[in-house]
């Protein structure tokens, strides 16, 4: 019988990396089986990815979707992408993020079409338009966080602000 991966996303800002959260979910992400999903850059990416593969043991990959042009010298990954810590590179030729991070040309419908379920931090436009992207789909996601740090994000996810919530919610939506 086929089986399929389980693969949470860890989405969040390219800035700023929110390690006292991101580090505790990714080595719990990691000690439970599970592969971790990301957008392969900086901030809270690049902190996932690291906390994720430095856990003795796991089973699971560190994957990234990675950014990407076709030009007259063939593929370029955006400049700094992968972040060291991906182990499976997702290379696309899809360019756009950020306050584009819902046109067809960004790579975020494949972050969150990819992910079983979907872990939101704070960031700036490219996340809101992952979590948003999510509320179309009709993603799994959950906003980690205060509520003050997702003002502008869509009403339909859950707002959880401690990873024991993070964490039950993932064991409930992955079964």
């Amino acid at each position: 019988m086929f089986h399929r991966r389980k693969v949470i996303g860890v989405m969040g800002s390219g800035t700023q990396s929110y390690r006292e959260r991101v580090v505790p979910l990714a080595r719990w992400i990691a000690e439970h089986g599970y592969d971790l999903l990301t957008g392969a850059g900086s901030g809270v990416m690049q902190t996932a990815a690291e906390a994720f593969v430095a856990v003795v043991g796991r089973t699971g990959i560190s994957i990234g979707i990675v950014p990407g042009r076709v030009t007259a010298r063939g593929y370029r990954p955006r400049p700094g992408y992968p972040n060291p810590s991906i182990e499976l590179p997702v290379f696309t030729h899809l360019p756009l993020s950020g306050s584009q991070g819902q046109a067809p040309e960004s790579r975020n419908h494949l972050n969150v079409l990819s992910a079983q379920a979907l872990v939101i931090l704070p960031g700036g436009a490219g996340t809101l338009a992952e979590a948003q992207l999510a509320a179309r789909y009709r993603r799994p996601a959950v906003l980690f966080g205060t509520a003050r740090e997702f003002r502008s994000f869509p009403g339909a996810f859950e707002r959880m602000a401690s990873l024991e919530e993070v964490c039950d919610w993932l064991l409930g939506v992955t079964r």
